[in-house]
């Protein structure tokens, strides 16, 4: 189905328009995909992006900072993210020793059986959303994806 009649539109789209709307579109559609795999493990996209960057880390300390910049949402409150992962048990929180004003926050080994848990999982739901393209499509739609963000 193409972009105007999942949208439902009468109206004739520029190109741009068109490319812009059918972005956003899929980016949602895959983002619910998503979602609907860590609903049962009560994650949100953001938490679940937390968790990958602190395993990231390989068991190194990470600060609000760096867990800011490498965020998928920027927007997202990482302290209230942070705190709801705490509640959970998948982080800790630390004041450095070294400078009692930078916090430091790692993965609990709980944190990492949630995520190894969630691999196999993610990936085959990564799969079924990625099933119509070919090898050498992904690599293509990589590969203007990231031209695109270079605008």
């Amino acid at each position: 189905m193409n972009i105007e009649e999942a949208i439902k539109s009468i109206h004739p789209m520029g190109m741009t328009t068109k490319t812009v709307i059918n972005l956003m579109y899929t980016s949602r559609f895959v983002e619910e995909a998503v979602v609907q795999v860590l609903r049962p493990f009560d994650l949100n996209l953001p938490q679940y992006n937390v968790l990958r960057i602190l395993r990231g880390q390989h068991g190194k300390p990470a600060n609000l900072f760096t867990i800011q910049e490498r965020m998928i949402d920027r927007s997202s409150n990482t302290t209230r993210l942070i705190d709801k992962l705490l509640k959970k048990g998948w982080v800790l929180r630390q004041v450095c020793k070294e400078n009692r004003r930078k916090v430091e926050i790692t993965i609990t080994s709980s944190g990492l059986e949630v995520l190894a848990r969630l691999d196999p999982i993610i990936e085959e739901n990564n799969k079924k959303i990625v099933r119509n393209l070919s090898l050498e499509q992904m690599q293509n739609l990589n590969d203007w994806l990231d031209l695109l963000r270079e605008s």
